[in-house]
């Protein structure tokens, strides 16, 4: 065993930060200084990781969990450490104040949605989509575009991110939320006012 601390490649092909080697980088810090840094360096991590893995939602008890899906970072067995779920509830708890997450559902502090894009960058990759797809000036359902026929970066958005998406859109006149007898739809508008 080396002493150095190292960044190491999980299963997943990701690339975790030396930092997840530290064994105190999962322990909840009494320090609030200490804790801040900690939770910012757990906010670019849970991030980076759901963009890797195209994950939405992480939940406290993830870090209860063994094989989660989240389970390549909540856990170095390298060290024999894990995060606790009442740290991850802490490290939530601080993204959503900062706008990287939001409880979902809402009225309770375990779940939450993470915006590892925020939802103005959803809303340009949602028309750069329509745009290239052909679907200006067309009638789309919200299932439409979250479950396509050909896979896109869009394939399997939650739908509050999809609305919060096209609501940007539509504030931008690049979209219209239509009302569709099978659910929710949007049309995607040639122009409007810039990205």
């Amino acid at each position: 065993m080396t002493g150095a601390l190292s960044p190491h490649k999980t299963e997943s092909g990701f690339l975790l930060p030396s930092i997840h080697a530290a064994p105190p980088f999962f322990t909840q810090q009494p320090n609030p200084g200490t804790q801040a840094i900690v939770a910012q360096q757990w906010t670019r991590l849970i991030l980076s990781y759901a963009r890797h893995r195209h994950l939405f939602v992480i939940r406290a008890e993830d870090a209860d969990v063994p094989g989660s899906e989240w389970d390549e970072i909540l856990r170095n067995p390298r060290i024999n450490r894990r995060l606790l779920s009442s740290h991850l509830s802490a490290i939530l708890a601080d993204m959503v104040a900062k706008g990287h997450a939001v409880y979902e559902p809402p009225k309770q502090t375990s779940s939450v949605l993470l915006y590892w894009r925020s939802p103005e960058e959803w809303a340009q990759v949602l028309y750069d989509w329509a745009n290239s797809t052909g679907q200006l000036n067309t009638i789309m359902t919200f299932y439409e575009i979250v479950e396509p026929p050909v896979p896109s970066p869009l394939s399997g958005i939650p739908l509050p991110i999809l609305r919060k998406a096209v609501s940007v859109l539509a504030k931008s006149n690049r979209a219209q939320i239509i009302a569709v007898s099978d659910g929710e739809g949007v049309r995607f508008l040639a122009g409007g006012t810039g990205k």
